[in-house]
């Protein structure tokens, strides 16, 4: 019983360390928490922004909140335009006491000094922050990695390694939840990740029902990151579809109000890094998605093909975007897609 009780002591911890976020305890009077997504408007990670809050919308458990760090149009990798629904300025003004959760995507601009002062901001205020993907390394520049265990995607292993190397790198996990501190590999931990804030908050009943919703079974942090790499094959994929600019075509999304913000993305995201294809929204103005957000058109509303579009959901469509590219490109073409979004084919 003794021995029992030895081992449950050492290792329960790093098991709940290594999976689940601790629990929500609500704080301040809030009805629900406050869980905020934000972008740095130069370049912000379209799935990254776009899922989290997408799904924690849709499940209803958490008042959600889209900031950006400056006026004007997030422009979202690999594609499309979004307007936040405040500043980050706005949101401190407007939360004093700071978010429950924050939300970090992949941006371009990793050292940017607002949106790095912003998340120390958050992390003083003693929010979760959640970084998707590599938001690591905005983490990292915030000061919150010091000592931590953390992931990132497959493709900046080398970098995070040089950039901050007393944090100790963890392979092979969907995600990692280090106390406050939660990270994910690559761009489609977004899916698993928005579970788990939901099993967070709400606990493991309401994050299943979301999962049937969406077509996701499930959100263990098990992965195999060391299976990805782009190797010779995926190298030769790249050069030869970007130089082959014949056969580059630009495809187009209607927009249509009241667009599954998860869906858009993830179909986009997939058919935007092929190499082949430009993706460009396309209306006669600005429309509101789902849950409150502001689309904005690249070009008129005719005149391109469309995007292939079958109604998956957002469980579903990586699969489905992943086939379709597989058929109009080849099978080379959707691995090396798979392979940037981190997901594992089936």
């Amino acid at each position: 019983m003794r021995t029992l009780l030895l081992l449950l002591t050492l290792y329960l911890p790093l098991l709940v360390q290594a999976g689940a976020l601790e629990s929500y305890k609500p704080r301040f009077g809030r009805e629900q928490p406050l869980v905020a997504v934000v972008g740095e408007n130069r370049m912000t990670e379209l799935v990254d922004y776009l899922v989290p809050f997408s799904l924690l919308s849709r499940a209803g458990v958490a008042e959600v909140v889209a900031l950006s760090t400056r006026e004007g149009p997030l422009q979202m990798m690999p594609a499309l335009r979004v307007e936040a629904q405040v500043t980050t300025a706005e949101f401190e003004q407007r939360y004093p006491q700071g978010a429950d959760y924050l939300i970090v995507p992949a941006v371009h601009h990793s050292d940017d000094p607002v949106l790095t002062a912003f998340v120390a901001g958050q992390a003083a205020r003693e929010a979760t922050i959640v970084g998707i993907c590599d938001g690591v390394l905005v983490l990292g520049h915030a000061g919150l990695l010091h000592g931590r265990q953390a992931t990132g995607h497959w493709y900046s292993k080398s970098r995070r390694e040089a950039d901050f190397p007393d944090t100790h790198w963890q392979v092979d996990r969907r995600y990692v939840v280090d106390g406050k501190l939660v990270t994910s590999s690559g761009v489609s931990a977004a899916l698993p990740v928005s579970l788990a804030l939901v099993e967070a908050i709400a606990g493991p009943l309401k994050a299943e029902a979301l999962g049937r919703e969406i077509g996701l079974t499930g959100w263990s942090p098990a992965h195999n990151s060391q299976s990805f790499a782009f190797g010779a094959g995926g190298y030769l994929t790249a050069a030869a579809n970007h130089l082959a600019f014949w056969r580059h075509e630009t495809l187009s999304l209607p927009l249509q109000p009241g667009l599954d913000e998860a869906t858009l993305a993830l179909r986009v995201d997939a058919w935007a890094r092929s190499f082949r294809t430009e993706v460009l929204a396309s209306g006669n103005g600005p429309v509101r998605s789902r849950h409150g957000l502001t689309l904005l058109p690249d070009a008129p509303a005719e005149g391109m093909p469309l995007l292939p579009d079958k109604e998956a959901a957002p469980g579903k469509v990586l699969d489905e975007a992943l086939a379709g590219i597989a058929a109009r490109y080849g099978d080379a073409t959707a691995a090396f897609v798979a392979a940037q979004l981190e997901y594992p084919r089936h």
